[in-house]
């Protein structure tokens, strides 16, 4: 580790040197957003670019390990709010509200939505980054998506589908916009039977 720069404390070891490229690249992503680079984060450090690199090969890497970290607390509240939610269609219904509620708060939730559009950090909002945070949502819960009939194949399409959703409202969210009482109605109305549906067993197919 070299020992040079850090605005003259450099750190202790590579642990403490990746902690702190992750809190200053915090502060860049509330300052800038999806617009953060490698180079902000080495000239908030008073580094070179280089010494970032030593531990993550990209702008991309950087901040999707922040963004795991970032989003820690988020889920925390989530996981208060669903601890004693054990029907599926109910869960996805206040992650879903929830979360769309909770963006614009949170700045690595736009970012893994893709709701800045155009930022370097993901791809789609079907990334693998997105799902794991999506996997984390449904996992708040204490519905048993097993028992529930829907399983760990199903359970990936229902997270692509819930992304997909907050998403859309998140883009879109209507004019006028929903209160959050209407959306859950909405939801609850439109989301929440098709999510019954899909804990039934699969509907058989035709013969072609």
């Amino acid at each position: 580790m070299r020992t040079h720069g850090w605005g003259g404390s450099p750190p202790a070891g590579d642990d403490e040197a990746v902690a702190r490229i992750k809190a200053a690249t915090h502060r860049c992503v509330r300052e800038l957003g999806g617009a953060t680079t490698i180079a902000h984060v080495a000239a908030d450090l008073g580094i070179s670019r280089q010494t970032v690199y030593r531990y993550f090969p990209g702008t991309d890497a950087m901040l999707i390990a922040a963004a795991l970290d970032g989003t820690h607390d988020f889920l925390a509240r989530l996981s208060r709010r669903l601890r004693s939610v054990t029907d599926p269609g109910e869960a996805l219904v206040e992650a879903v509200a929830y979360t769309i509620h909770e963006v614009p708060h949170e700045p690595y939730l736009r970012l893994l939505l893709d709701v800045e559009g155009g930022n370097s950090l993901l791809r789609s909002v079907t990334s693998d980054t997105a799902r794991a945070i999506g996997r984390s949502l449904l996992d708040q819960s204490a519905v048993d998506w097993d028992a529930s009939g829907i399983g760990p194949a199903p359970r990936g399409d229902l997270i692509e589908w819930t992304l997909r959703t907050v998403q859309s409202f998140l883009l879109d969210p209507g004019d006028p916009a929903r209160t959050p009482h209407e959306l859950r109605a909405f939801l609850r109305r439109w989301l929440a039977p098709a999510v019954a549906a899909a804990s039934g067993p699969a509907p058989s197919q035709a013969a072609s």
